[in-house]
């Protein structure tokens, strides 16, 4: 069964985080000149998506029974990643989001994979700090996932 939930996250510090509702969410080693190049940070059971603003940014989460199609020609930067999540709860919040209050998905327990498509960039980025005012400046980013084995990370598009 797929699950799509709409969000509204603060990317504080230019990054929302996805993790392990259990985990610390320590990326603090994970974010990398290359992180920070790719839009994604990595760590076993925490992942953090970097944003070209530090606004609100709107965010679409889709929990899929199976690995979705590829349609990364609609968006402008897309991301893959294994996440750890034992819990089979899956958190999704602003990196400077209180964790309790935060959303929390139902996942398959274990290895899932989490893929990040975001579109609306360059608006965003010339909108700045005034993108999240108007759905046509804000930036979007849709975050897909699934149950899979570990794989390495992946960069499908790159934006710049």
């Amino acid at each position: 069964m797929t699950t799509t939930t709409e969000l509204t996250l603060f990317a504080d510090y230019f990054q929302i985080h996805v993790s392990d509702a259990d985990s610390d969410g320590d990326l603090s080693d994970a974010w990398t000149d290359q992180a920070v190049a790719d839009h994604l940070a990595v760590a076993r059971d925490a992942l953090g998506i970097g944003t070209v603003v530090n606004v609100n940014v709107s965010v679409t989460l889709v929990v899929l029974p199976h690995e979705p199609s590829d349609d990364s020609s609609e968006f402008d930067h897309v991301v893959e990643a294994s996440l750890d999540v034992p819990s089979g709860r899956l958190m999704v919040l602003g990196c400077t989001d209180y964790a309790p209050d935060a959303a929390t998905f139902e996942v398959a327990p274990g290895w899932n994979r989490v893929r990040v498509s975001q579109s609306n960039l360059a608006r965003a980025a010339q909108a700045d700090v005034d993108s999240d005012e108007s759905p046509e400046t804000t930036e979007k980013i849709r975050i897909q996932v699934w149950a899979a084995s570990e794989s390495p990370a992946t960069i499908t598009k790159r934006w710049s």
